[in-house]
């Protein structure tokens, strides 16, 4: 499946799978083949459930994918962890859970490049593309589009070469670089008229024009809208005729052509609802009230505006209904496999009561020396199941959830999140085996930990080669900008002395970008297994994009940060950065060195 969504004039690029089919339901048969199978087979069994929940119900998916890897990491068997990582990783950024996606779809990466499967490295690229653009790191982004078009290359996939054109155009998009961005979409357009596809072409011909919407050139716009639409026709695509006439819809409306434009849009809304698509009817809605609006018909907008909450409010029952039929789903699932699981182990306990009673007696006598051998193993496992508990969360939310067996999220209205990411990272890894390449992130991220505890930082996770870390939580602090400052000023020592040794030995080094921002959180478990420590809020997406706007070497720091600490460093003011979805942040770079008390 590909599509370009376009809402609003807005650019949205995604990449799905291949279509399946879905199933609401899994047949009794194919469970009950679990019992009898193989390893190999179970994990082909449970990886086939997993794709039949795929598009309807991800999170029963997901269940599946997992223990299909489980078992596949008990086989050694590199092939299927990879396919296993990778669908997840697929799932968790269709869900928007682009940090999660990347880690899963990094490690997926690294098995297939070690299997040498180019197709499904060049798969992984696309992704992970996708997911840092998503979190506005476009360094990242543009470095795993332009790896992926190279293999496309390699792999000799036309279609896949144009469809990485339109990768990188959309990154460049996102940038607000509309030169570079219209350069890379006439790419994607030749090579989808060399291979004559028409679908590719028509959404080429769509982003070709929301660029010239850009840059202001509303015929050009218009123009390729239409002949977008015309595709669409010849195409008897409904959607992407609708789609058209919506963007034609806004050209108009943006040339102050509200007669012309009204048309089409109400075009658009009778296919939309012809098609039951109401997400796109809702924005549709909402396009048709500001244009009412803009003519001045104030009860017409008002009206429709009224729809589009009616409509708006509809789709959210419903999606809340679909989460408790897909925790239904799941719950039946789940107990059917677990009855499958339970007649096996009551055929086994009955075989073992008959071939155990003899030598019940015998057990009788050593019991009680076990006992007590059993009694000090326990103590020396619970005393280090609680430096393991302590190893991956913080020690006060590790009592709470001891006390009571759970760990309420709380809201922190003052701490200071921190990223860092290496550059040239992906160029290095190319040259290092998995191992080296390992150990490698494991002695800088060892450097980080020692670092950040010293200062009182809570480390939240890695994902790939970005570290993230925050101040001011779970014990609220009043210098926990400063301590993160101070934090990534040594972090950034510590790489331009890594730096200078390896210039010195000939060798290639990392560099490393840091971020900062200050404001509030949610912090809280994720899961009911592998517990992971996290934190919410725009503030972390703000943090990120002070990071992904940064330089090598550089410390960037927002507005909010340097209020803080304006009396505490001498910074640089930057001016108004554009920052995705953020609007223009005022940014500053951090001089000198960790001098301050």
């Amino acid at each position: 499946m590909r599509y370009f969504t376009l809402v609003t004039g807005t650019l949205l690029f995604c990449l799905g799978i291949q279509p399946i089919h879905a199933q609401s339901t899994i047949t009794d048969s194919l469970r009950n083949r679990l019992n009898q199978a193989t390893t190999v087979q179970k994990i082909e069994i449970n990886y086939k459930i997993g794709d039949s929940f795929f598009n309807e119900l991800p999170d029963s998916a997901i269940y599946y994918y997992e223990e299909a890897l489980r078992l596949a990491q008990v086989a050694h068997h590199d092939t299927l962890i990879a396919r296993c990582l990778n669908k997840i990783g697929n799932l968790k950024y269709n869900s928007g859970e682009y940090d999660v996606a990347i880690d899963y779809i990094f490690k997926s990466l690294t098995l297939f490049e070690q299997l040498q499967d180019k197709y499904r490295m060049m798969r992984c690229m696309q992704y992970l593309a996708m997911a840092y653009e998503e979190q506005g790191m476009y360094d990242k982004a543009l470095e795993y589009a332009q790896q992926s078009l190279e293999l496309a290359k390699v792999v000799e996939d036309p279609y896949s070469t144009a469809f990485n054109m339109a990768a990188l155009g959309s990154i460049y998009y996102s940038q607000s670089n509309y030169d570079k961005a219209l350069d890379y979409f006439q790419q994607s357009l030749h090579g989808m008229e060399e291979i004559n596809d028409l679908q590719g072409i028509a959404d080429a011909l769509n982003n070709l024009a929301l660029i010239y919407e850009k840059k202001h050139q509303l015929e050009k716009a218009l123009e390729y809208h239409l002949r977008s639409l015309a595709l669409a026709k010849e195409l008897d695509d409904s959607r992407g005729i609708a789609v058209s006439y919506h963007n034609i819809g806004l050209v108009y409306k943006a040339m102050k052509e509200h007669e012309v434009a009204l048309p089409y849009l109400d075009s658009c809304i009778v296919l939309v609802k012809a098609g039951d698509d109401k997400f796109y009817l809702k924005e549709s809605y909402q396009t048709l009230a500001g244009l009412y609006s803009d003519m001045g018909e104030y009860e017409k907008a008002y009206q429709t505006h009224l729809l589009y909450a009616q409509l708006n409010d509809t789709l959210m029952s419903q999606e809340n209904k679909r989460q408790f039929a897909e925790m239904n789903t799941r719950y039946e699932t789940e107990k059917k496999d677990q009855q499958i699981i339970l007649l096996d182990k009551d055929r086994k306990f009955q075989k073992t009561v008959r071939n155990g009673f003899i030598g019940g007696f015998t057990v009788v006598l050593l019991f009680a020396g076990v006992f007590f051998r059993q009694r000090n193993h326990i103590s020396k496992a619970r005393k280090r199941s609680d430096e393991l508990l302590l190893n991956i969360l913080p020690e006060e939310v590790a009592d709470e959830l001891k006390a009571s067996g759970r760990a309420e999220a709380k809201q922190f209205e003052e701490v200071t999140v921190l990223f860092t990411d290496f550059k040239n990272f992906t160029t290095m890894s190319e040259e290092l085996t998995p191992q080296e390449l390992v150990n490698e992130i494991n002695y800088c991220y060892s450097e980080f930990d020692s670092i950040i505890t010293r200062y009182g930082i809570e480390k939240i996770k890695t994902i790939g080669d970005s570290y993230m870390c925050v101040g001011g939580l779970p014990v609220a602090s009043k210098t926990h900008a400063l301590d993160v400052v101070k934090v990534a000023m040594e972090i950034r020592d510590f790489m331009l002395q890594e730096k200078k040794k390896r210039e010195a030995a000939g060798k290639q080094y990392y560099e490393i970008r840091i971020g900062c921002h200050t404001g509030p959180v949610v912090a809280g478990i994720v899961g009911t297994k592998k517990f992971a420590y996290d934190i919410w809020g725009d503030t972390v997406n703000i943090a990120s994009r002070m990071e992904s706007s940064g330089e090598a070497g550089k410390i960037n720091i927002s507005g909010a940060t340097y209020e803080l600490l304006k009396d505490k460093f001498s910074c640089t003011y930057r001016g108004k950065i554009q920052a995705k979805n953020k609007g223009e942040i005022d940014m500053y770079f951090v001089e000198g060195s960790v001098n301050v008390t």
